[in-house]
């Protein structure tokens, strides 16, 4: 099993759920995050006064699969997600030892 960390601009999700649903994966977790890599934030103006945003938005979509998805979550991410603009995100991938489902006391790739 793996576990697929994917940091993506705010306004792909919608995209990335759907696409990620569309090759069968039944369940994720979403957070709002915030972070620079090479972007290094930008500067705004607010009332005259110039500031700088350090650390942009960002969503990070987390889902746990079976091995024999992995290839194919990927590749459904990077392609719903890319816009071609620096800032596009980045995509972890983990080993996942164990997984439980709380409810039933299932585990391993019956829990997923």
């Amino acid at each position: 099993m793996k576990f697929v960390s994917a940091i993506i601009k705010p306004f792909k999700l919608d995209d990335v759920r759907e696409a990620l649903s569309g090759i069968g994966v039944e369940g994720m977790t979403v957070t709002e995050v915030k972070g620079f890599g090479r972007q290094k934030g930008h500067t705004e103006l607010y009332r005259g006064a110039e500031y700088v945003v350090d650390f942009l938005p960002k969503v990070r979509v987390d889902v746990a699969i079976p091995d024999e998805l992995l290839e194919n979550v990927i590749a459904t991410i990077e392609q719903a997600s890319r816009t071609g603009r620096i800032g596009d995100g980045k995509i972890f991938v983990f080993e996942l030892q164990e997984v439980v489902r709380i409810r039933t006391g299932e585990t391993g790739g019956n829990a997923l």
